[in-house]
């Protein structure tokens, strides 16, 4: 906001009958002339079209001689403006005007680095000229048919401004306090500042602006184009572009009540907007140029943080001087308020590049003349903490700038029907995709400017192009048809906030836990609720829930309690968004006994911003309730239910009412299989098959490396694989070689080895000396009983192994049964023995009934040792040192 200046002790607005300064003395224009040769010169003209493209003019004073070399600003009015007004009986006339070129342009004077111009040649040459750190005002001279003056801006009647409204998060930034949410501090930061983004505005003059301007319409749009150049101009440097979408004037009534109180006006026009103008014309921002003096020392107001909102996108100015740069200058200081800018003020320590005397820097609390021009590095912090914060999600997207209204130029930095891109001047350009001189891309270009295209190429389908810059945004993603990115989208006003709670609104997730941690550092947090309810009661500046139209605070209902003035604990010890706020506390008693301490916020400010400490739009109040216009009211208003509930569970809804939907599910409903995104925002996964390809590729590798090591080791790998290796029936064959035994107990006969114990086989040295690999088994053709003729002789051994112990004489009979005798596999002999003189126990494990009961009824007869000589066919069961196969 920007109230009256202070001159002396006294506040001075300028309004009839009230006192201005002095004028300053002015530099006499000798002669104005153009230097490029066009017969077309500045006169009192009120033609709009077909001004050139580029004018030098020489400007002739009594002391020094001036050259300024001017350039349409082509993108100051967008393709899709329109200019509106009334007719008698109300009704609305819009049209788009279709001329060749306007007549706004910016420049420099030739030989001043540093130097800015901004003027316009509609109704003869006018504007703003700064060198050698001078403001001077251009302008045909009063009475005059033909002269001009050079002013020096001191000199201009009209009224100062100053302010002193902080800021609170940049203030609480400055003194070290953390950003109120750290979730947006650990998400990865979007680019805003070197992004360039674009405020699609909207003008509006009220009827009492009219009638100021002689009820000239054709006077008053031009005034109000002129204001819109000029803004532009100082928030270049920002990379911000001001993009004129629409003027409108009310030449008739007034469409809603403004008065001398700026808060009623401010307020009343911003639901106009809401409820009539955004309807009919879209737009991020509108500010209302009005002709009435606002009472106090107000010249402008505006909600602060507040771009891109619906409810709260916009400002009042007061048009204060004579020039359209005063009114320039507060619009351009209200609408650094809605990008969230606070002002510059001492403790702050801001660099500012113009010193005081010389107009200091826009968001400066005390504004006068000269007008300042510039922001400062305050201003900058203050717009990239707003913007990583997600606020200003409408700038992201490029306006059209067609020929529509204002011509087209190569080399003016936008890309025009007929031109393949646009990289500025042939000096200026260092673009390598572009032809600067033609405006075409290079051989083999595809594209040469845009977040999709890399290299001269564009991205895949599916590369992240803008990611999320908080809990409530939504990432966009690269279409693979368009080098640009989608425009921004967000979660639909409603939705729950991902990993906080609470609901998005205007795709950013407000809570009574962040703006306490705002206002009173880290540690803070929300009181309980009958702090809320027993303050926000009382309808008093320290307890309330804003002021209703008589501009009287309002005392809030129960259920509303939570939308009113903010209550915590907690924190630093008075509220850090500046000096000029005090802690508010309440002391609340308890039935139970005890007492509870509220600690709320109060602000000492004009009337030109709303208080900080009430809780913010958008904030949860309850479980599915949401602070809408002081009320809590239900999330239900918005419509986000029936929305969602078109993406059959496999997605969210944003703020254009689409399904967002999840990776591997396809808008427009999530209904079928695809690749994720939205119908604006892209797809979230690449639809290529780079993943395959890749895959397919690995496996390859990895099978050659495979190939080329068994390879290597072919030899070791085929003599493990093939010895020791058994076919089934030498499996069957086979006899396991010999263990040592234990030995027989005392006491007892040395008996033919049955049981688990290792049987020692005789040795074969010399058939295993032939063939290492042969089995030392028998061939024995299981399916015929085994023929004494068959077995062959057992060899003589090398050396006789002496028995551990002698054994004696054993009777026929054992002292004990034997071991179970484990199945065997062999067929006996045609001899029976005679029947043992005890029958033995049949073996448990016997697999061959009929063999098992020729073993029972064989003798067994004891061995005194090892025997040398020809093996029988018993030998092949009962010999000591053997082992039958079991399997």
């Amino acid at each position: 906001m920007l109230t009256g200046v202070n001159l002396g002790n006294e506040w001075a607005p300028s309004m009839p009958g009230a006192p201005t300064r002095d004028r300053g003395t002015p530099d006499k224009v000798l002669s104005i002339s153009a230097l490029n040769g066009d017969p077309w010169s500045p006169g009192q003209t009120t033609d709009w079209k077909n001004h050139p493209e580029t004018l030098s003019f020489r400007i002739r004073l009594e002391s020094r001689e001036l050259v300024i070399n001017l350039e349409r600003n082509e993108g100051l009015i967008a393709s899709g403006f329109t200019e509106t007004h009334y007719l008698d009986d109300g009704t609305d006339i819009s049209f788009t005007r279709n001329h060749a070129g306007h007549c706004y342009y910016h420049g420099h004077v030739r030989g001043h680095p540093g130097s800015t111009v901004s003027v316009s040649t509609c109704s003869g040459l006018r504007g703003l000229v700064i060198f050698e750190n001078q403001t001077y005002i251009l302008e045909p001279s009063t009475g005059a048919t033909s002269g001009y003056t050079l002013l020096p801006a001191e000199s201009l009647d009209g009224t100062w401004g100053s302010c002193g409204v902080p800021h609170p998060l940049a203030h609480a930034e400055d003194q070290g306090s953390p950003p109120p949410s750290r979730t947006w501090a650990r998400r990865q930061k979007r680019e805003t500042l070197r992004m360039t983004k674009y405020v699609e505005l909207v003008i509006v003059a009220d009827n009492r602006e009219f009638q100021r301007q002689g009820k000239d319409l054709e006077r008053v749009k031009q005034r109000l184009i002129e204001i819109a150049n000029h803004v532009d101009k100082f928030y270049r440097p920002l990379n911000i572009r001001i993009v004129l979408v629409g003027v409108e004037v009310w030449n008739d009534i007034d469409k809603c009540s403004i008065s001398q109180d700026p808060f009623t006006s401010l307020h009343e026009f911003l639901d106009w907007r809401k409820m009539k103008l955004l309807p009919r014309k879209s737009h991020d921002n509108a500010q209302l140029i009005s002709g009435v003096y606002f009472q106090g020392t107000t010249i402008g107001m505006a909600p602060i943080m507040s771009m891109c909102t619906a409810e709260q996108s916009g400002g009042v100015v007061m048009d204060h001087s004579d020039s359209p740069l005063g009114a320039a200058v507060t619009l351009a200081h209200e609408l650094g308020h809605n990008f969230g800018m606070n002002h510059d003020t001492l403790e702050r320590g801001c660099s500012c590049k113009a010193t005081a005397d010389k107009g200091g820097c826009i968001m400066n609390p005390s504004t006068g003349y000269p007008f300042p021009v510039a922001f400062s590095s305050c201003s900058r912090k203050d717009l990239e903490a707003s913007l990583e914060k997600g606020m200003g999600v409408c700038l992201f997207n490029l306006p059209e700038v067609k020929q529509a209204f204002g011509g087209q130029k190569c080399g003016n930095g936008y890309v025009e029907e007929d031109e393949e891109c646009d990289c500025g001047e042939l000096e200026e350009c260092t673009n390598p995709c572009c032809n600067a001189t033609t405006c075409t891309l290079k051989p083999a270009a595809v594209c040469a400017h845009g977040q999709c295209c890399e290299d001269c190429q564009l991205k895949p389908a599916g590369t992240a192009c803008r990611d999320s810059s908080n809990s409530c945004d939504l990432p966009e993603f690269c279409t693979g048809t368009s080098p640009h990115c989608p425009a921004n989208v967000y979660l639909h006003d409603g939705h729950a906030c991902q990993g906080v709670d609470g609901y998005c609104y205007n795709g950013i997730c407000q809570t009574h836990e962040q703006q306490c941690v705002t206002l009173w550092g880290p540690g803070a947090k929300p009181a309980p609720g009958i702090c809320f309810e027993r303050v926000n009661s009382a309808g008093d500046p320290y307890g309330n829930c804003g002021k209703d139209s008589r501009s009287a605070f309002a005392r809030c209902e129960m259920r509303d309690a939570k939308c009113g003035k903010i209550q915590c604990q907690g924190g630093a010890s008075r509220p850090v968004i500046g000096t000029n706020a005090v802690s508010i506390e309440t002391n609340i008693p308890l039935r139970e006994g005890g007492r509870i301490l509220c600690r709320g916020t109060h602000v000492y400010l004009g009337d030109d911003l709303p208080d900080p400490g009430l809780v913010l739009a958008g904030t949860k109040c309850a479980d599915g309730k949401i602070c809408l216009n002081r009320r809590c009211q239900n999330i239900s208003v918005f419509g986000v239910h029936e929305c969602v509930s078109r993406c059959h569970g496999r997605g969210v809804c944003n703020n254009r009412k689409n399904c967002h939907c999840e990776a591997h599910w396809a808008p427009p409903d999530c209904g079928r299989l695809g690749f994720g995104g939205s119908t604006d925002s892209g797809p979230v996964r690449r639809a290529d098959n780079q993943g395959v390809t890749i895959g397919v590729l690995v496996s390859l590798l990895c099978l050659l490396a495979a190939g080329f090591v068994v390879y290597l080791k072919r030899k070791p790998l085929l003599r493990l694989l093939f010895t020791n290796k058994k076919t089934t029936i030498e499996k069957l064959r086979c006899v396991r070689p010999p263990r040592p035994s234990s030995g027989p107990q005392p006491g007892q006969p040395a008996l033919p080895h049955m049981g688990r114990g290792p049987l020692r086989m005789p040795p074969h040295t010399s058939s295993l000396k032939d063939n290492p690999r042969r089995p030392v088994c028998l061939n024995v053709d299981i399916s015929r009983p085994l023929n004494l003729a068959d077995v062959p002789q057992a060899s003589s051994p090398h050396r006789v192994l002496r028995p551990l112990q002698p054994a004696p004489r054993a009777p026929s009979v054992p002292a004990r049964p034997l071991p179970a005798i484990p199945a065997l596999r062999q067929a006996q002999g045609p001899q029976k023995p005679s029947p043992p003189q005890k029958p033995l126990p049949a073996g448990p494990m016997s697999r061959t009934p009929q063999v098992a009961a020729t073993l029972a009824r064989r003798p067994v007869q004891p061995e005194p040792g090892p025997r040398l000589g020809k093996a029988h066919a018993s030998d092949l069961i009962s010999a000591p040192g053997r082992e039958q196969a079991a399997y």
